[in-house]
């Protein structure tokens, strides 16, 4: 009874099965091969563009899946050689036997072996071979893409959104590409950063749900139309390639680990945010992170429940209470490591709870709710008002431009309709006037976004508006709302380090100081500005604060 053979053809990459005749060739080869040894040609199983040195083919998974039927569907796979069953060789002898269990053979065309033992060590040395030789191929093509991406050209697959490819030259035959801004959908990452940063109308950072939700019930749609997800917002607010830093070779797509950044080749592409801006974002992030900042202490009572932490071991400062001899209830704020741990963790830092409150409002009243240093420490974020609203400006214009252009195409399609040049039972003619008609209404609406942005910033802050909300701020921090005095505190103090009972550290946030500010006397920010966060204050020994003196 003549076998019965199955064909597997296979190349390793989407080009070749484009544009290469190596199937073609392949499968002329092994029908030759099968006519002369009398074979019955049975299914043919083709893989364009994958890879052998995994299983994960979808060709290949059918292909072993008919063979491991009981019975087989044919006794023989056929192929041109062994490195295009697999380039591995331990997965190689993995399936050679698993296919062996079920009577099939594995038969190579231009390396033909029998069945005793030499020529099954002949066939481990030649799937060694084609091992090795698969791994020095890559080894040499990840560094010639390497070496392409620190020379600023993009190396193929799916730009970032907000990108698109281009032509930048030819080299021979080669056509090397780069990235440029797409303006339609480089203002949705520009508001994903604001949203991030600001919220809406300065109402604070919103979180990657809360940001979806926002682009979503505004039908705000991704690149493909769909829907954002956290997922994609968490991608957006995390690539540095916006801020004009495309690092390829940053993931181990196998392991899914994240490789060093000595590994790393830096592409230079258009920035769409600045680098000021990417960094406050990852500064926020950081500090919003849930490993950070425990649930419980945003609705607890104390207040500096949450950003108080010793400064001995960086553990937080959590609030005890005991008895005195004479039976007076005291509060106070101690080390939680030492509590926990003991003095052999950390030797403590025990503040009496009001002594330290107080001491930290009236730093924040004395020594930062005055005019003369608000205006020192805000002068660089109010002066980017002025330079965000220019780039706005610019964007609003490349908007209003592209929606131009594809409005004027589009009357050119409907006038071809007309003449009778066009007929729309033409699919691609329907298809480009649909794609214009969304690229025409994104940027309408992204312009008139962006333009509302602008209108909304409030009047420039002088020292005199600073002075007001210096004044209402101080009235805020004494207040008898103690829910509102805590995310007052809170907003001006994101963390209190208390390095002995006479001393602290107070870190604070810029951005967040001006956002308070403005809240304070009831106006809307007028600078939308860079989150930028110190760790001090004062820069000289007055960052200081000594409780046992207030």
């Amino acid at each position: 009874m003549a076998s019965r053979a199955a064909l597997y053809l296979r190349v390793s990459t989407g080009r070749q099965a484009e544009s290469d005749l190596s199937i073609p060739d392949q499968r002329r080869q092994m029908e030759a091969y099968c006519a002369g040894k009398g074979w019955t040609l049975g299914e043919v199983f083709v893989e364009p563009g994958n890879t052998a040195t995994d299983d994960k083919r979808p060709s290949f998974q059918a292909m072993i899946e008919a063979a491991l039927t009981k019975p087989a569907l044919f006794d023989v796979i056929l192929v041109h050689s062994f490195s295009r069953f697999f380039r591995d060789q331990f997965q190689f002898e993995f399936y050679i036997r698993k296919l062996a269990k079920n009577g099939v053979r594995l038969v190579s065309i231009t390396q033909e072996l029998g069945d005793d033992p030499m020529s099954a060590m002949m066939r481990k040395i030649m799937a060694l071979f084609d091992e090795y030789q698969s791994k020095e191929n890559a080894k040499h093509t990840l560094r010639a893409m390497k070496e392409n991406a620190r020379q600023g050209f993009w190396n193929g697959s799916r730009p970032p959104l907000g990108y698109r490819v281009y032509v930048a030259e030819q080299r021979g035959a080669k056509l090397k590409k780069k990235l440029e801004i797409d303006p339609i959908n480089a203002e949705k990452v520009r508001l994903i950063y604001r949203l991030a940063l600001f919220g809406t109308d300065g109402s604070g950072p919103m979180g990657f749900k809360s940001i979806a939700a926002y682009l979503n019930d505004r039908d705000i749609r991704t690149r493909d139309g769909g829907k954002f997800g956290l997922d994609a917002i968490h991608q957006i607010l995390h690539r540095p390639s916006y801020m004009g830093e495309h690092h390829f070779n940053r993931t181990d797509h196998k392991l899914r680990k994240r490789k060093p950044d000595a590994e790393h080749a830096i592409c230079e592409v258009p920035a769409i945010v600045t680098r000021e801006e990417f960094q406050a974002v990852q500064d926020s992030l950081h500090l919003r992170h849930w490993k950070r900042t425990h649930p419980s202490h945003v609705t607890s009572r104390v207040l500096l429940g949450g950003i108080a932490f010793c400064g001995k071991c960086g553990g937080a400062m959590t609030l005890r209470t005991g008895r005195s001899s004479t039976g007076i209830q005291y509060r106070y704020y101690t080390c939680s490591t030492k509590a926990r741990q003991g003095s052999t963790a950390c030797e403590g830092i025990t503040v009496n709870e009001g002594r330290l409150d107080a001491a930290v409002v009236e730093h924040l009243e004395r020594r930062l709710l005055h005019p003369e240093r608000l205006e020192v420490l805000l002068g660089n974020v109010i002066d980017k008002r002025s330079e965000w609203i220019d780039r706005r400006r610019v964007h609003v214009v490349e908007l209003r431009q592209r929606a131009t252009q594809a409005a004027a195409k589009l009357k050119r399609l409907y006038e071809a309709l007309e003449d009778g040049f066009a007929s729309t039972e033409d699919q691609d003619f329907k298809d480009r006037m649909r794609e214009l008609a969304i690229i025409r209404d994104e940027a309408r609406a992204d312009a008139d976004r962006a333009q509302a942005a602008i209108d909304k910033l409030g009047p420039m802050l002088t020292p005199e508006t600073l002075g007001r909300f210096a004044e209402v701020a101080k009235e805020r921090l004494r207040g008898e709302d103690g829910k509102y005095r805590r995310e007052h505190v809170r907003a001006l103090a994101q963390r209190v380090e208390v390095i002995s009972k006479n001393e602290m550290r107070i870190v604070g946030n810029r951005t967040d100081l001006l956002r308070t500010l403005a809240a304070s006397a009831g106006e809307q920010s007028a600078v939308l500005g860079v989150r930028s966060f110190k760790p001090k204050w004062r820069a000289r020994n007055d960052s200081n604060v000594r409780p046992s003196d207030s």
